[in-house]
């Protein structure tokens, strides 16, 4: 078990979490119930990461990222080194691949909540925020679980990109998930099938996880 990568993974995960659950809250809202011109479009370039191969997405982080690119440049000017083969640079690519696993399961659930009931909190006397915390987060916990653990699990098991964007550099970009690349590719079969193991139960974690919150929601209110 090389538990350098896993810790890495783990940190991966977790700030991939805390970072991309209020970014998703608020797309997942705005595309619930906003009504503005190219929603359709907003939507079809959510879902992009979903059907693009994780290597085509990584080469195009890698080129845009790149110090030779303008925005590479002006990213690393900003940040005060490159983002390529650095931990940054792989959060960054992580939120933008688990962006549609976020939003999803959130708006779903945005769209669950009847009109009538926001519009009682407004007759009521709560302004937007208010109606937001005590009435719109309340109903729509279960689809922000779901999606947090679809994140966590997503981002624990990612490998095309992160390899692309990330490279292979023990401590700093290597993932468990490339790690039982490596050990598979040096006939080490059982330290692979151990690590392997661990993403196998964080996924069924996850998987049970989406399961339980979507029998809550679907349930009586």
């Amino acid at each position: 078990m090389d538990w350098t990568a896993f810790a890495l993974s783990l940190k991966l995960a977790f700030w991939t979490v805390v970072l991309i659950l209020p970014l998703g809250v608020v797309i997942a809202r705005a595309l619930a119930w906003g009504r503005f011109r190219g929603k359709s479009l907003a939507e079809a370039m959510l879902l992009l990461p979903l059907v693009l191969p994780p290597t085509v997405l990584g080469y195009y982080l890698l080129i845009g990222f790149a110090p030779g690119s303008w925005l590479g440049a002006a990213i690393a000017a900003i940040a005060g080194g490159p983002l390529v083969f650095s931990f940054s640079g792989i959060l960054l690519a992580s939120l933008i691949v688990n962006l549609p696993f976020a939003v999803q399961p959130m708006q779903r659930a945005f769209e669950a909540i009847p009109d009538n009931v926001r519009e009682a909190a407004w007759v009521s006397g709560l302004g937007t925020w208010a109606t937001f915390r005590r009435i719109e987060l309340p109903l729509a916990w279960p689809g922000i679980v779901s999606a947090m653990a679809l994140v966590f699990a997503h981002t624990m098991g990612e490998f095309g990109v992160i390899l692309m964007l990330g490279g292979n550099i023990p401590g700093e970009t290597q993932t468990l998930s490339i790690a039982i690349y490596d050990r598979v590719q040096a006939y080490r079969n059982a330290e692979a099938g151990a690590m392997a193991a661990v993403l196998l139960g964080v996924s069924f974690v996850a998987v049970a996880i989406v399961h339980l919150t979507a029998r809550r929601r679907g349930g009586p209110r």
